[in-house]
């Protein structure tokens, strides 16, 4: 039977407690005499009523161990190791009956056996409170290791909820009456000894034996004592970390001789972060800053217990880690180093191994925590404490220095190795924390490299390469393009080349993924302007880098290969309104590749935009900036001969814009003037108020406004004579571009030319000279462009024209760039026949007004002379004229005005009878040109006799000019 079989150890265990310490004594106890309570052993030692001979219930058994308890102190073992058996026996009727409803076991037998719980839970209560220092060690024990037991053994137990659920356990068990009275009565014995050691000894002995499935009694006590545990839980696990050596060791690994109740220590501490995981951090700071400031034995082990703990719960390290950094300052780092200086050597090693480990591992203020190594071990400029602070020690210094050079190399290990791994593995690859934590701070870790600070830019240099090869390919990426936005001169910029050197030799595609990145942000309106113009700044500097060894070539060379495909999104920055942005693009584009053979949407909006920066930077005067955007202009027309007469065209059409022709010392027409009056909403009234407040109209209706027309504004200011240095000087920049984008060449020269020989002007390509013509005639006189119209009228056809003919002369004579277009495209023979109306409208208004002229000399009207000078010299370098008739301009400053009438009608009547026509000219193709052969128009003479005339008349001023007019 099972008390026969009982009956030999609880006849042991009463001996045994014969020799217990006689404070160990029970409360009072009704009077028994002594052959009663001898009756009472021998009924509880085999089971058996003494006087009827029968076995007893459960019930009166556990009652007889009960009376024991009470009466004789020595049987407390023994009777409560009986009434395990009871707890037992309960627990297993109640799990019974809520798998199969009330039916099994019987109601009366459960009630029975939680009658007799209860009488216990008061019988061991009693004790508790009357003599808490002799009985709650060992009731404590008692119950909790029996709770451990039985979570334990029906955790398998259908019903019983899985050890992860950890609500539904406690539920399940606290509903129970024998698990509950044990965690009652445990509750009392752990607040009757106010949290004493031995209540949570028991505690973490139990944890670690019956663990995950005791789980639940340490959430609910520590949601009970959540002060009093973790303080007491703490202090246990330290006082048996000392006692074991303080072996500071890496969990699960071989030869692992950690403490036994470091594990139970941090899965307590475990359950109870979530809820009081300040009160963990507090008192885990405590403790450490308590071993500091005394100089005790017992807390000599403290530091390396927390690094335990921080290495075997990650969560502990998170919470902590954070603010043990910010309470790190000089005094208390020097404190540290004096406490843990006179550690050996291998001490040493092992802890700053184990700090390395937690580093890497450590997510929560993983940025603030490698400032703090990084500013200790070599103090930044900015930040370097003022004479009178207390500075770290120096040995605090090398310390952290050492540390900041192991971590590398321990981050270069996990990276590397990590990405071995996952290639021969099918696991994804293992995470590492703290370069996890550092991508969101990747900005300020390039910041802080470019402040090139003696080897602090060495380390976190090194780092952007570990970081962007661990975070690849988006990271590399970003850490490429925000160094590229924020690098400040070519030091600074030294380091991109490097960095690249560093993640091309493990990434492939690295520049296409960065320039695309950089792209993304600028469409997203997310990146400040100056960083986008100091990238654009950037690339250009590294495309013109030169030699050097690997690094800065090698990225120039594949920058340049994949520059060419962003020709659309960086041709669309020169239209951003920022003006530095504008500028460093266009830098960008005038020193990189542009594709083989663009598509012609993309190109023509390249050269449109180049166009347009070309003239807002003309506008602006800057010199350098204007070397680039004439460069880039030149650059994008000579990509195609559709691109070359797309850029000749948007460079005539903006030339000749309103608000570009003052560069070119123009003026705006009346008309526009007028426009521009009104907007700014001019009262005449007030003005003409002013100007005749002392003229008195009242005796009549007639009034004389003289500072306007009602309606239009103020009458538009003269054109006053301004310096012509500046105009000039643009005019000739805007001329050598365009002749650039004409694929302009000089003439072949002769063999043996004469002594007196002439400047020949540059020879235009036809095509881009058509072009430009085409985009004069657009310019001036819209209502004739096409070009159809080549045939020379009679002069008395101009009656019809007469003013659209003033309109083109007035728009000559508001922009003086226009003579020099004529010029240009004279230069590509045969393209001034496609001028013919242009040059109709000036030849007419010219001849009208020095047929009117009554002024004794033609230097009385000094823009009508140079126009008829200018306009008769582009048709006789145009093949247009003669050369005889061509140079008639040169005999017109000494004529009168109706002289130059004369001449400029016989070069009418000449072109009437020779229209200008394309199909005159013969192209030479061993000179590339094209040529008119004046003989197969007929005898020129005809159109002389005027001209010979004047020079008979004039024969004392132009004698030395008659060797130039004969035929």
């Amino acid at each position: 039977m099972r008390s026969a079989a009982a009956a030999a150890p609880a006849a042991a265990a009463i001996m045994s407690g014969l020799c217990d310490p006689p404070g160990a004594t029970s409360p009072p106890r009704p009077p028994l005499s002594a052959s009663e309570l001898s009756q009472e052993v021998k009924s509880f030692l085999s089971g058996l009523d003494p006087v009827q001979g029968t076995a007893l219930s459960p019930k009166a058994h556990a009652r007889c161990a009960l009376l024991l308890l009470r009466c004789l102190p020595p049987a407390r073992h023994a009777a409560l190791d009986h009434l395990r058996s009871l707890f037992d026996e309960h627990v297993c009727a109640h799990l019974l009956q809520r798998e199969s409803g009330a039916a099994h076991p019987g109601p009366a037998a459960l009630g029975a056996l939680e009658e007799v719980v209860q009488e216990v839970q008061r019988v061991l209560s009693e004790f508790i409170r009357l003599n808490p220092k002799s009985w709650a060690p060992l009731v404590s024990a008692w119950s909790i290791d029996l709770m451990g037991q039985l979570s334990s053994k029906y955790a398998g137990r259908h019903g019983v909820p899985h050890p992860s659920n950890l609500n539904e356990l406690l539920q399940l068990w606290m509903a129970c009456g024998s698990t509950r009275t044990l965690m009652e009565i445990y509750s009392l014995c752990l607040a009757a000894m106010s949290g004493g050691d031995a209540c949570v000894d028991a505690l973490l002995d139990t944890s670690l034996q019956h663990s995950p499935h005791f789980d639940w009694v340490v959430a609910h006590i520590g949601s009970s004592f959540p002060a009093t545990i973790i303080n007491r839980v703490l202090a246990c696990g330290l006082k048996d970390f000392g006692a074991h050596g303080e072996n500071l060791q890496f969990p699960g690994g071989a030869g692992d001789k950690r403490v036994p109740k470091i594990a139970s220590v941090v899965g307590i501490l475990g359950h109870l972060a979530a809820r009081h995981g300040g009160s963990i951090k507090q008192e885990l700071l405590r403790m450490f800053h308590e071993s500091l400031a005394r100089e005790q034995p017992q807390h000599k082990a403290t530091v390396p217990f927390l690094l335990q703990l921080a290495v075997m719960s990650p969560p502990l390290l998170g919470a902590v880690s954070s603010e043990l950094v910010d309470s790190l300052q000089p005094a208390v780092l020097n404190q540290l180093h004096q406490s843990l200086a006179p550690l050996p050597r291998e001490d040493l090693d092992n802890m700053v191994t184990i700090l390395v480990h937690l580093i890497a591992q450590t997510a929560a203020g993983a940025y603030r925590t490698l400032q703090f190594l990084v500013n200790t071990a070599i103090p930044a400029s900015v930040i370097t404490p003022p004479g009178g602070s207390l500075a770290p020690h120096e040995g605090v210094r090398d310390a952290c220095d050492r540390l900041v050079h192991l971590l590398l190399l321990h981050l270069q290990k996990l990276v590397y190795h990590r990405g071995a791994a996952s290639l021969s593995d099918a696991a994804p690859p293992r995470a590492v924390p703290f370069l996890d934590s550092l991508q969101a701070h990747l900005r300020e870790l390039c910041a802080e490299t470019l402040r090139l600070e003696r080897k602090r830019f060495l380390w976190q240099h090194r780092l952007l390469g570990l970081l962007g090869v661990y975070s690849a390919p988006f990271g590399a990426a970003d850490a490429l393009v925000l160094l590229l936005r924020l690098a400040r001169g070519e030091n600074e910029l030294a380091l991109v080349p490097q960095l690249f050197a560093v993640l091309s030799a493990s990434l492939t595609g690295l520049l296409p993924a960065a320039l695309a990145a950089c792209v993304r942000h600028v469409h997203a309106g997310t990146l400040p302007p100056p960083e986008i113009a100091q990238f654009c700044r950037n690339l250009a500097l590294i495309l013109q880098w030169e030699g050097g060894e690997g690094g800065a070539a090698a990225m120039g060379a594949q920058l340049a290969a994949a520059l060419p495909q962003f020709l659309p999104d960086l041709a669309q920055l020169l239209l951003h309104r920022d003006a530095e942005v504008a500028e460093a693009a266009c830098h960008l584009l005038s020193v990189c590749p542009f594709p083989r053979v663009p598509p012609p949407a993309h190109l023509s909006a390249a050269v449109r935009a180049a166009v347009r920066q070309f003239f807002r930077v003309l506008r602006q005067k800057n010199a350098a900036n204007l070397c680039h955007s004439a460069r880039l202009v030149a650059r994008l027309s000579a990509v195609s001969p559709a691109a070359g007469k797309a850029a000749v065209q948007q460079l005539v059409e903006g030339a000749l814009r309103r608000q570009n022709a003052p560069v070119f010392g123009g003026f705006c027409d009346d008309d526009d003037a007028e426009r521009d009056a009104t907007a700014r909403h001019v009262s005449l009234l007030e003005i003409n108020q002013r100007f005749t407040a002392t003229v008195n109209f009242t005796g009549g209706v007639w009034a004389v406004f003289h500072a306007g027309v009602i309606g239009r504004g103020l009458k538009s200011p003269a054109p006053g004579e301004e310096t012509l240095e500046e105009p000039a000087q643009n005019l000739q920049i805007f001329l050598t571009l365009l002749l650039r984008c004409c694929g302009a060449r000089a003439p072949t020269p002769p063999i043996n030319p004469p002594l007196n020989s002439h400047y020949s002007p540059p020879i235009v390509n036809p095509d881009a000279a058509k072009a430009v013509a085409a985009a004069l005639v657009e310019a001036v006189c819209p209502e004739a462009a096409g070009g159809g119209d080549l045939i020379w009228p009679p002069e008395d056809q101009t009656r019809a024209t007469v003013e659209r003919d003033l309109r083109i002369c007035r728009r000559f004579r508001q922009n003086p760039l226009l003579f020099p277009l004529l010029r240009v495209v004279a230069a590509g023979r045969p393209a001034l026949c496609y001028c013919s109306v242009l040059l109709r409208g000036l030849l007419a208004a010219l001849m009208a007004h020095w047929d009117a002229c009554r002024q004794p000399s033609t230097t009385s009207s000094p823009w009508q002379l140079g126009a008829s000078c200018a306009v008769v010299a582009a048709m006789a370098e145009g093949s247009l004229l003669p050369p005889v008739l061509g140079n008639v301009h040169e005999v017109f400053p000494h004529l009168a005005p109706f002289e130059v009438h004369l001449l400029l009608l016989s070069v009418w009547d000449y072109l009437r009878d020779n229209h200008p026509l394309p199909q005159k000219f013969t192209f030479l193709p061993e000179k590339g040109v094209f040529v008119r052969d004046f003989a197969r128009d007929g005898e020129v003479g005809k159109h002389l006799g005027v001209l010979h005339s004047v020079l008979h008349k004039n024969i004392h001023k132009l004698g030395r000019l008659a060797g130039r007019f004969r035929p």
